[in-house]
């Protein structure tokens, strides 16, 4: 693909220089449909990057798009703060019987703010409420948001100096496997709760990330996330699991944790959750920890209607049977096939492949591969990110709903991208 160089002096001269996608896809986006997206030139891009993780529906799902359109076109309420709406009725009684009863899950839904991070700082503030406790458990190389409080449990250094203040109670645990096996699971996140002399304030709750996203795709086994539910469970603890990125169905099940069969005591979720790349954000907890009082916690965009338009058009759409799910498992074996072969093609410069469903990473020993990579496949009109401390995974996020067709060109790009930057 020959890419002329766009005019992108408006954005360099007025816009921040805290812009980061656009600098590794220079080019002006235009139109977006299904998993591709276009440019004012008309070159075409597959789109493995779906609005990390925003549009596992695709782009301009046709199905979500005439459903917001007709609420707009009857001049639907579009801002409601959180007023009783038919939309957000609607919604409630489809994620109801959809998503909770068919799981057993009885778990109250608030509606924090339109944000992922949102989502977070109520989860954080609930839990210290509800215990009376101040500190948070978090683990190596987590990532939960931009705000404070989800900066002080998130793990990426960069991302944490940008604070610019102390980030205070939160502790960081070994995730999954940090320790490359030469440790018991928990053996000194135990210690530590047990031992009073350890200097660990007794936590208020513990939160993960079954699949470590902007960590670089580091997977839980599901006996690692059972384990940490009954560390948890036997020490008083709330279990937090921010199903932001890997939620609605990115794993293959509506939620991550369920092949783990645990069942958290909150959930955060966002991304996704409005179906057509708007903004909305679900905070959810067992009954017993609501305790809010009327307003203690609120947000001038927590009501966003057109989004729960779009969420319950995507839930009846894809989550009224299980076929979803099979179908992203299925897609999930093509991808580990192909990443697979590319890992033995290139076994000396590449470290690891991972993932679930259709999240997946491709580890470089070389650290600075991975962004050679994710240039390149941009030149041959594929559309990947990178992820990991040190940016050194390439991450492949499509959406859900693209074709095994489309699936193999993508692949087919990264394999020759990998190929050309050796």
């Amino acid at each position: 693909m020959t890419i002329t160089q766009p005019d992108l002096s408006v954005f360099e001269t007025v816009e921040s220089e805290v812009r980061s996608y656009c600098r590794g896809w220079p080019t002006i986006f235009d139109r977006a449909q299904g998993a591709h997206m276009y440019d004012e030139d008309g070159h075409t891009y597959l789109d493995f990057f779906a609005g990390a993780g925003t549009l596992n529906y695709g782009h301009n799902n046709p199905v979500l798009k005439r459903a917001l359109l007709d609420y707009l076109e009857r001049d639907g309420v579009v801002h409601g703060l959180d007023m009783s709406t038919s939309a957000k009725r609607a919604f409630l009684e489809t994620f109801q019987e959809l998503v909770l009863k068919p799981r057993g899950m009885n778990h109250k839904v608030m509606f924090p703010g339109p944000t992922g991070t949102n989502a977070v700082e109520a989860a954080l503030k609930l839990a210290r409420k509800v215990k009376g406790r101040e500190s948070i458990v978090s683990f190596t190389n987590a990532f939960h948001g931009m705000s404070l409080g989800s900066l002080a449990v998130t793990g990426n250094a960069f991302k944490r100096a940008g604070a610019g203040i102390p980030l205070v109670h939160g502790t960081p645990m070994p995730f999954d496997d940090y320790l490359n096996g030469t440790t018991e699971d928990f053996v000194w996140f135990e210690r530590l709760l047990e031992d009073q002399g350890s200097g660990l304030n007794k936590p208020a709750a513990v939160i993960v990330e079954t699949v470590q996203g902007e960590g670089g795709i580091n997977v839980a086994r599901a006996e690692w996330l059972r384990a940490l539910s009954d560390l948890c469970e036997r020490h008083d603890m709330l279990l937090i699991v921010d199903d932001i990125q890997m939620g609605c169905g990115r794993t293959g099940a509506f939620f991550s944790f369920e092949e783990a069969g645990i069942k958290p005591d909150i959930i955060t979720l966002s991304k996704s959750i409005g179906g057509y790349g708007m903004p909305l954000a679900l905070t959810l907890f067992k009954p017993e920890l609501d305790i809010w009082e009327p307003g203690e916690h609120n947000g001038t965009f927590r009501g966003n209607n057109p989004a729960f338009v779009t969420a319950t058009a995507a839930l009846q759409t894809y989550w009224a049977d299980g076929q979803m799910e099979k179908q992203t498992l299925s897609r999930g074996e093509q991808v580990e096939a192909q990443l697979k072969a590319i890992a033995e093609e290139h076994s000396e410069d590449v470290a690891d492949h991972r993932g679930r469903g259709l999240v997946w990473g491709l580890e470089f020993h070389n650290k600075s591969r991975a962004n050679a990579v994710a240039k390149r496949a941009f030149e041959l009109g594929l559309l990947i990110e990178t992820s990991g401390p040190q940016s050194e995974v390439v991450k492949l996020l499509p959406s859900l709903t693209i074709s095994p067709e489309e699936l193999d060109e993508g692949l087919r790009i990264l394999a020759r991208a990998v190929r050309e930057t050796a």
